[in-house]
């Protein structure tokens, strides 16, 4: 299946014909050094690749910039950026734009489109171009503050733990108003939630059974909010065919623009394996200490992310 259409090919033909009439502008132009002036030029530098205008490509710095606005502060999250009026209930910003805008403005900067995640017949990570992320928004004494994406998104504490364990050990009971269960059947001990260093002590001076002081410290350690190591990549979502029309759909017009759990019509995916049924450790949340209130503007600046291994070389290291 082609991973570009006519449409998509017709728009990035557009962003490069733009790009050439803004970088060939004003080549005699005055430096003034004002910071009026500058912030004009900045201005003039954005090229506008949807008609909401909330898609900006800065070539001359290889950036597309991206319009948002906070629409969750709390819950468990499936993507970081859906659009407006789709996914909100599990995104924490949205915005009003084509998924086709964003596909060409990431083409635009250079960035490599790869693969979405793979479910059959075995499960493959998404794979593509890796890219930095970047939050610029005001606070509520009109600062200017700015924050990588992941800082945004942490692992999640709203959920079940659950360790192997062929029994509990002799004199442990479990109070039924506890967060702690024990399923007999499938030899599990389970915890939901944040589990406390008050309530895991607790629960260590119950019993010395090495598996079972293992199983809390283990619930412990899983249930500790951490922010979001993964990173984004272009993963370039796909087309189906309408069959009744012969039409092709882009994916991602469905709402999933850039995810945090795996999904094969994400534009933009964490490259790792990322849940979104809650199963395994890897399903996130939002970071409600961090998040500005909903409502807030939020521009996402993409840029391409810096290969590591030529930094390591540079600096003589490996």
């Amino acid at each position: 299946m082609k991973r570009q259409t006519m449409t998509l090919f017709a728009l990035f033909a557009c962003v490069l014909l733009c790009c050439q009439v803004l970088t060939a502008a004003d080549p005699m132009e005055k430096k003034t050094g004002s910071t009026a002036d500058a912030k004009s030029k900045e201005t003039d530098e954005l090229v506008s690749l949807n008609r909401q205008k909330t898609v900006l490509l800065d070539l001359p710095h290889k950036k597309l910039l991206l319009k948002t606005h906070v629409c969750l502060q709390e819950g468990v999250l499936e993507m970081l950026l859906c659009k407006k009026q789709t996914k909100e209930h599990e995104s924490i910003l949205s915005i009003e734009s084509p998924a086709t805008a964003i596909h060409a403005g990431l083409l635009a900067i250079g960035a490599k489109v790869g693969t979405p995640v793979k479910f059959t017949p075995k499960f493959q990570p998404p794979q593509g171009q890796k890219l930095k992320l970047e939050l610029v928004w005001k606070d509520k004494d009109r600062k200017e503050q700015r924050e990588v994406a992941q800082q945004w998104v942490r692992t999640a504490t709203s959920r079940y733990f659950t360790a192997m364990l062929d029994r509990l050990p002799e004199g442990v009971t479990i109070d039924k108003k506890s967060e702690l269960r024990y399923d007999e059947k499938y030899k599990e001990l389970i915890w939901f939630g944040q589990m406390s260093k008050e309530t895991r002590d607790q629960f260590l001076t119950k019993s010395r059974d090495k598996a079972f002081q293992k199983a809390i410290k283990k619930f412990y350690d899983e249930s500790q909010p951490r922010i979001m190591k993964a990173d984004w990549i272009f993963a370039g979502s796909g087309f189906a065919l309408d069959e009744m029309t012969g039409e092709k759909y882009y994916y991602a017009e469905s709402g999933d623009l850039i995810c945090v759990a795996n999904f094969p019509t994400a534009i933009i995916d964490v490259n790792i394996a990322s849940s979104a049924s809650g199963e395994g450790n890897l399903l996130f949340e939002a970071n409600k200490d961090k998040i500005p209130p909903r409502g807030t503007p939020v521009t996402i600046e993409i840029t391409l992310a810096e290969d590591e291994s030529k930094d390591k070389s540079k600096d003589g290291t490996k």
